[in-house]
């Protein structure tokens, strides 16, 4: 089986093949990747030496992508990540429509051309900016969490949000895209004929993840907290309560791998994964986390609230259970502890992410 990798170069585009060509043998992987992200670099050669077959392209040209050798499967992993993409000193709102809707129409026509399957990585941030923020929370051992009392909306459960949740604008314009791009996907495999599979993921985390405070935001913490580099807690009445969950990409390509493997024809497309309510954790916790692995550095508090911010985000992982038999393997604690090895050995790891 011949797998396209897009993005390939990036954090998650690179541990997905490392992972799939260790767990899968007869596994043959071709990346493309602009390497506009800073580090990127480093990563085109790692995947070569893991004899992923580089192509140096940009997925908004239209002839890059027909250039690209015929694959099985496509693996989408290539977008600009963060939610504040858009907004004015976090790059253009052309650039980010650009790169993540336009680009994603060059890559389906590759999968018509090819009848190729994709598998499209999809994000958190298409659900309601309102209705998240509405959630009845509380707050148990310096962290949101759900009201044991509270009334829940559609879509959401004690072990998360699933993908019934709402997906009412406004979402920000990073998720618009996100969202687009998975109606899209699904038309396109209805009207061409060829497998999709849309994965709304949680926060991906690890070792070699390029941090900064918009995106990659475990890595970025653990590498700024043992630097001694600025640290604050951002809205929220400045608490560090804001609770996220996280999963590996060693767990994500378990995950894509039963997607290929099914031949189910219909039925439920888009599935919604991430740490889970075992996996999760809110800054002020990761904070206490890194106080004692490196010693005491507290935050500055900036209770002005940032464009985007909500307090909590947990996926719901049964379906995914359900339907594919996946379970997380690794948990926050071992994904932190990797981190933190990786900060200790890349002391220019901040300066590396153009953080």
């Amino acid at each position: 089986m011949k797998i396209l990798i897009t993005g390939v170069c990036g954090f998650v585009g690179s541990a997905l093949a490392e992972c799939l060509l260790e767990r899968s043998d007869g596994i043959r992987i071709v990346g493309i990747d602009n390497l506009m992200r800073p580090g990127s670099e480093s990563n085109r050669i790692r995947v070569e030496q893991l004899g992923v077959q580089f192509i140096h392209g940009d997925l908004r040209s239209a002839s890059d992508v027909s250039a690209l050798p015929s694959c099985d499967w496509v693996i989408d992993a290539a977008a600009n990540p963060s939610v504040l993409a858009g907004l004015s000193g976090a790059g253009s709102s052309r650039r980010l429509f650009e790169h993540n809707l336009a680009a994603i129409g060059n890559v389906l026509e590759y999968c018509k051309e090819h009848k190729a399957g994709l598998l499209l990585l999809s994000s958190s941030r298409v659900y309601s900016i309102p209705a998240l923020v509405a959630v009845p929370l509380c707050v148990r051992d310096g962290a949101f969490d759900i009201a044991p009392d509270g009334s829940l909306p559609p879509g959401l459960t004690a072990e998360g949000i699933g993908v019934e949740f709402s997906t009412a604008a406004p979402v920000s314009l990073y998720g618009a895209t996100k969202l687009a791009s998975e109606i899209m996907a699904l038309e396109y495999g209805s009207a061409f004929d060829f497998p999709v599979w849309v994965t709304r993921c949680g926060v991906l985390a690890g070792a070699g993840q390029f941090g900064t405070p918009a995106q990659g935001i475990f890595s970025f913490w653990v590498n700024a907290h043992l630097r001694r580099r600025p640290l604050r807690y951002i809205g929220f009445n400045g608490t560090g309560h804001q609770t996220r969950d996280a999963f590996h990409p060693r767990d994500l390509a378990a995950l894509l791998i039963a997607q290929m493997e099914t031949t189910r024809p219909g039925g439920e497309r888009i599935y919604t994964a991430g740490g889970g309510s075992a996996n999760t954790m809110s800054l002020a916790q990761l904070t206490a986390w890194c106080d004692q692995r490196f010693g005491s550095h507290p935050p500055t508090i900036y209770t002005e609230p940032r464009p985007y911010d909500i307090p909590w985000v947990v996926m719901d992982n049964s379906r995914a259970t359900s339907d594919f038999g996946w379970r997380i393997e690794m948990s926050l604690p071992a994904i932190l502890e990797g981190i933190a090895e990786h900060a200790h050995h890349h002391p220019d790891w901040l300066e590396v992410s153009n953080a």
